[in-house]
């Protein structure tokens, strides 16, 4: 690529910071709104990153509201506010929450290293005002069956949360490699080893494979418990995805294969993320989530 062609490219776009601050956004708003899919960026030809272009930008100024609308888009809010933007106590909103009914977009951790799951208030809002919602909301206690999934451990929260952040991660893939390791940063690393066996090829994916949302040094009890929520702990997420995982890798093999040293150079040796973690976290009791949906396809037939 040219530097002629670089400059010009950047003159037609801008980086993130300057995006934000042309939407009125705030940085973690504007990342957000990139993760939902409401900002659109390309990737820099110069190997700086992602950029938005310009017409983007006059896409996101023409629209009706703005820049209001797009800021209530990424409002997010924790449980007690959420719980006040559907009107229910924080004690229900918590058990919709472990239920699935309501899905976290974005997490962090307390100064006490507890997981605080943020909501998109836009969606609460539109969860309130579904009909389809008004006895999970209103009815003096929680429905027996869901209760009964509530005691046996059922907790949703991060396997949604992962949902909607393989969603971002997949969208951005360059390519069926790209793919391939944002599939693997959901699975731990003998998962991986069992799915690729060949050294290079795994090298190669663990190079792409993204790492959790920044939540501290590598090693750090935050990290580690970032590093949990990120991997499938559910057996039919983990099905579900050590298949993707494996056609996503057949696809990248037939465009590419994985670069291979010269025949003297040492069988590569592989980072593992995870591995600084010291102690394994124990594993969330597991409860598939078949039986709520069963019980709801119960309820409405």
């Amino acid at each position: 690529m040219s530097g002629s062609t670089v400059t010009a490219t950047h003159r037609l776009s801008c980086a993130p910071s300057r995006a934000a601050r042309e939407l009125g956004l705030k940085r973690s708003e504007f990342d957000l709104a990139v993760h939902l899919g409401h900002i659109w960026t390309v990737p820099d030809e110069g190997g700086g990153g992602r950029r938005v272009t310009r017409s983007e930008l006059d896409r996101l100024r023409t629209e009706d509201g703005f820049p209001d609308t797009l800021q209530e888009r990424v409002r997010v809010v924790g449980t007690s506010e959420g719980a006040a933007v559907m009107d229910v106590p924080v004690s229900r909103f918590t058990r919709l929450a472990r239920l699935g009914v309501v899905a976290p977009v974005r997490f962090y951790l307390n100064r006490y290293r507890a997981v605080v799951w943020l909501y998109l208030a836009e969606e609460l809002r539109q969860c309130a005002a579904d009909e389809e919602n008004a006895t999970l909301l209103n009815a003096p206690r929680t429905p027996e069956g869901m209760r009964d999934l509530l005691d046996a451990g059922l907790d949703l929260r991060a396997r949604n949360w992962r949902g909607r952040h393989r969603e971002f991660l997949l969208r951005v893939a360059d390519g069926p490699w790209e793919s391939a390791g944002a599939l693997a940063a959901f699975l731990d690393p003998v998962q991986i080893s069992e799915i690729v066996p060949d050294p290079y090829e795994r090298s190669h994916l663990l190079r792409l494979r993204p790492d959790p949302p920044t939540q501290g040094a590598q090693g750090s009890p935050a990290a580690c418990l970032a590093e949990r929520i990120m991997t499938a702990d559910d057996p039919d997420e983990i099905s579900r995805l050590r298949a993707d995982l494996t056609r996503t890798l057949e696809d990248a093999r037939r465009l590419r294969p994985a670069p291979r040293p010269a025949a003297k150079q040492a069988t590569p040796v592989e980072e593992q993320r995870a591995t600084a973690c010291e102690q394994p976290f124990a594993a969330v009791p597991e409860q598939p989530s078949r039986g709520l949906l069963g019980w709801l396809r119960r309820k409405s037939a």
